[in-house]
Formats: structure tokens, C-alpha cells, sequence
């Protein structure tokens, strides 16, 4: 047990945040987390579906017959600001000096190849005119600037609090595409993207998670592109916005596991990941679900690719909803025989993937029912995934829980121990990757929605390691979104195309044909 004063006792009341949420926490501290057990890759066939042509018209078909009966939403955790995607621009001007050296020599020196590519296409950008103008208001002579100051002045704009101040900025409200009226932000871009597969009876509606201090901005973007998206494609929008919960911060702790204390004696709280989105997409009421992250977008003419696929994920999720709907009311309301259990079974097992033990049929059939009932009521969702060519993140694969349950599980590489081997082989075995690409459905056959947060594996959380106020401390990040935040949804697998999966993590992902309009 831990001791709190007074002081710590009011700054829990403020915060919202139980003791016991505090005590759970610190126990994991303690006990550490364990790796996940990996028993294989998910692979083309053994828990990812490859879907032919006919497949795919067959469920856009379906997609498109019952949407305009459902209530879609488009959730899109938008939070994040844009400092990694300028990492290697803040890291040029921290060690660079132009008065010393020509940007050739500073690439060479420091093997800065992505300055070299910012560079090589910085006109493309849609930003170039902007800090153009910018730089011309502050330095007329600019054009008489040896090359490497106009460089260096450049990024200095582009950066610099009192500028565009760009690696601050939410990475939502950035410009990402260069059109020939307008340069349009990933937001925008969003809207753009919900109005081909989010719209039901001419309305898309958009769900952000937001930081609480860009709340205007967003409002401000959005009332400044809305009327131009309705009146490009019709449709009209529903635009929502929500913050990452303050009781959903974790407690710090310093290397000995006890509660980190700042200076001024107060205990360090700390944001707790995107798991912490898992209270927003509880809030939310909608039949159908779309994730995907904010920085995965494409510009206008690649958008109906993108939008047929995500089509194609929520006409599989309709197909299995309607029959395992249909299995869970029917053993609610009778007394089924053998040969229906042998099939409601094979349905779990070769649909939803849900691993039934070997002795399953040994169990008296009350303790069948109860098992059957369990499984088929969670929350569904269909993963798009793409082929692994070296891209950071998680994948798909079949893990062993503590309990000796087999699932299929979204599983990101700090989750996986790289000193076994046995795990090593089959994480170098995987063949595809997570994009985020997911359509989901979280209510039960009576249209009743599932509390979410009974769903989610609290085993897998994140331990890292950080340092404040010049001392290390350890940190606790919840169950990712779609790792262990979804651990026990029912999971289906589905191969998507490469050319949905866009993101921009660093600024000259913006250079990728996918981010350009015009055709090089």
C-alpha cells in the first residue's frame, strides 16, 4: 500500500483519479510487465484473409445496400503534435551554422539525407510559398543570400515559435496536399476521405480526439473548409470533438517504484498513451466505426481506392455481425441442439477466429451455451493490414495469453522479448503490418452498446523510462488503442493494398506521390 498525505489526496479528488487506480498502477511498476507470448505470425491464410475480386464487389455491394439504414462514424485520434514529423529540422538547426559550413558538408558530415531530400524537393511542398512570402517581408535581399542561408533561414521560419512555429502545431491542422486554389491540412483531407464511405443519407459524421489547447484551432479550420467539402461532394458533416480524459494520466514513479514527486512535492501524473483513447471511443454511438490515424491521407484523386477498401472492411464486418447477431439472440431465446452448438462453434472458430479448446466438447452443454454466449457477445473488428517492407509499428500475430487462450492480437515489437529466439523467429517470420485500418462494431444484437473498457487486457501496458526535472522516473502508458486496448474483441484480419497506407511521420513523406497532386 502506498501512503498519501493530504496534499496528494486533494490533487487525486481534482484529478478524478480513485486510489485504487493509483495502487493498480504502482503494483505494475512492481511486478513489471510481462512479454506476450507469440505462438505465429498471422499470415495470408492462417489469420489473414486475401479477398478476390468478387469478394470485394461482394461486400461493397452489402456495404452500400445497408448504410444508409445505419449510424456510421468516423473516429480519428488527432491529438498528436507534429514534433517528430520536424525531428531531423530541429536536430539541423540545433547543430548547424552556416557562417561555417555549406549544407553539402553538414549532410556529409552528419549523413543527413533527409535534410538533402527537404531540400531537393522543398518547392513541392505546401508550405513553400507561405514561408517564402515570410522570408521575403523579413529579409528583402533574401535572393542575395548564399544558398545554404536561405536554407538555413528557411527551416528557421518554418520552426520558430514566434513564425510558423510547425513543429508545435497539431500535425491535423498542418498543410499536407498542394491544390491549385488552396493548400489543404490533413483535417481537411479527413472530410474529404468520410464523404466516399462515412456519409449515410447525404450526412458523414467525423468524431477527433484533441488536445484541450488546440480546441480553437481545430474550430477554426473547420468552419473555414466545411462549406468548401459540402460543396465539392455533397454531403454535409457532423463534426465532433473530445480530449484525452485526465483520469486516464498515470502515475510516475521513480526507479525504486515509489510515486515520483516534483520539486514542489506534488505527485507527476502523465498522459497515458492512445490506449487512454479507448474512454473517447467508449463515448461514442454508432453502429459502424472507422479508425485511422490522422496523418493517413492521400490527396484528392487516390481518395476512391482508399474509400472502396474501407468499403470493402465494413461489408465483411456487416456479414459477420449479421450472423453472429443472429447466433447470440437464438441462444438467448432457446434451448439449441447439438447440431446447432457444433455450428455456432465452427462459425467462432473460422470467422471470428476465437480459439475453442480441444475438450470443448466434453463440457456438459450448459457450460457450452455459456461459453458460446461469451464469445459471440464483444465487440468486432475488421484490422486492414498491409505487406511488411520495413515500415516501425505492430503486426498481426497469434498469441498464448496466461491462461493458455489463443487469439489474434494486434502486437507492437516492445511488447515482444527480443532475447528469445523462439519469439525472435517469429516476429522475422511476419509478413504484414498494422496501418490502423480498422472498422468496428460495439453493440450487441439488441443495440445495446458494450462497455468498452471491459474489454481490454490491462497486462498490456508500457513501462518506459524518462526523465524530469533532471532525475529519471519510469512511466506507464495503457494498452495501446488497438493492441491491448481491442485484446478481447473478436478479430478478423484482412489484406488492403499498400496504396492505403499513407502516413506522414517525418516532412518529407509529404514528397511521396501520394501527397502530390500533380503528376511528376
Amino acid at each position: 500500500m502506498i501512503t498519501l498525505t493530504e496534499a496528494d489526496k486533494d490533487q487525486l479528488k481534482q484529478k478524478g483519479i480513485p486510489k485504487k487506480q493509483v495502487t493498480e498502477q504502482i503494483e505494475i511498476f512492481k511486478k513489471g510487465i510481462p512479454f506476450v507470448n507469440l505462438i505465429a505470425a498471422a499470415t495470408i491464410g492462417h489469420g489473414i484473409h486475401k479477398f478476390s475480386d468478387e469478394d470485394k464487389k461482394k461486400y461493397v455491394a452489402l456495404f452500400e445496400a445497408e448504410k444508409d439504414d445505419l449510424n456510421l462514424l468516423k473516429f480519428v485520434p488527432a491529438s498528436g503534435a507534429a514534433s517528430r514529423m520536424f525531428k531531423a529540422l530541429f536536430q539541423f538547426l540545433n547543430t548547424y551554422n552556416p557562417a561555417n559550413e555549406t549544407i553539402n558538408a553538414y549532410v556529409n558530415r552528419e549523413k543527413a539525407e533527409l535534410i538533402r531530400t527537404f531540400f531537393i524537393g522543398v518547392e513541392k511542398f505546401p508550405f513553400y510559398e507561405p514561408v517564402i512570402k515570410r522570408f521575403v517581408e523579413k529579409h528583402p535581399d533574401f535572393l542575395n543570400l548564399p544558398d545554404h542561408f536561405q536554407k538555413y533561414y528557411f527551416i528557421k521560419i518554418l520552426l520558430d515559435k514566434d513564425e510558423f512555429d510547425y513543429g508545435s502545431s497539431p500535425k491535423g491542422l498542418l498543410p499536407f496536399h498542394k491544390y491549385k486554389t488552396h493548400p489543404a491540412t490533413a483535417f481537411e483531407e479527413h472530410m474529404y476521405e468520410a464523404a466516399l464511405y462515412d456519409e449515410s443519407n447525404g450526412v458523414a459524421k467525423l468524431h477527433f480526439t484533441i488536445s484541450k489547447e488546440h480546441n480553437n484551432d481545430f474550430d477554426e479550420e473547420m468552419d473555414k473548409i466545411q462549406n468548401r467539402v459540402k460543396e465539392k461532394t455533397g454531403v454535409s458533416f457532423d463534426t465532433s470533438f473530445s480530449f484525452q480524459k485526465g483520469t486516464t494520466d498515470t502515475i510516475a514513479v521513480d526507479m525504486d517504484n515509489k510515486p515520483f514527486r516534483l520539486e514542489d512535492g506534488n505527485l507527476l501524473f502523465r498522459p497515458g498513451g492512445h490506449g487512454a483513447l479507448i474512454e473517447n471511443l467508449n463515448d461514442q454511438d454508432a453502429d459502424i466505426i472507422f479508425i485511422k490515424n490522422i496523418d493517413n491521407v492521400v490527396v484528392y484523386k487516390y481518395k476512391q481506392e482508399v474509400a472502396q477498401y474501407k468499403k470493402v472492411l465494413a461489408g465483411k464486418l456487416l456479414e459477420v455481425q449479421h450472423k453472429s447477431f443472429e447466433y447470440a439472440k437464438l441462444l438467448d431465446e432457446t434451448s439449441p441442439d447439438e447440431k446447432k452448438i457444433a455450428e455456432i462453434k465452427d462459425f467462432l472458430k473460422t470467422e471470428l477466429n476465437v480459439h475453442v479448446k480441444f475438450d470443448f466438447d466434453k463440457y456438459k452443454e450448459i457450460y457450452q451455451i455459456e461459453f458460446l454466449k461469451e464469445k459471440l457477445n464483444a465487440p468486432i473488428r475488421i484490422c486492414g493490414m498491409v505487406k511488411n517492407e520495413g515500415e516501425p509499428g505492430g503486426g498481426p500475430f497469434w498469441i498464448k495469453d496466461e491462461d493458455g487462450n489463443i487469439s489474434l492480437q494486434i502486437v507492437e515489437s516492445p511488447q515482444i522479448d527480443s532475447n528469445n529466439k523462439f519469439q525472435e523467429d517469429i516476429l522475422k517470420a511476419s509478413t504484414h503490418f498494422n496501418p490502423v485500418d480498422i472498422v468496428c462494431s460495439i453493440k450487441n444484437y439488441k443495440g445495446e452498446k458494450y462497455n468498452l473498457l471491459d474489454f481490454v487486457n490491462k497486462q498490456h501496458a508500457f513501462i518506459t523510462t524518462k526523465t524530469k526535472e533532471g532525475k529519471e522516473l519510469k512511466a506507464l502508458e495503457l494498452p495501446g488503442l488497438w493492441n491491448g486496448g481491442m485484446a478481447f474483441w473478436n478479430t478478423i484480419f484482412i489484406e488492403v493494398p499498400l496504396t492505403t497506407f499513407n502516413p506522414v511521420k517525418t516532412v518529407v513523406d509529404l514528397l511521396k506521390p501520394a501527397h502530390q497532386v500533380k503528376d511528376k
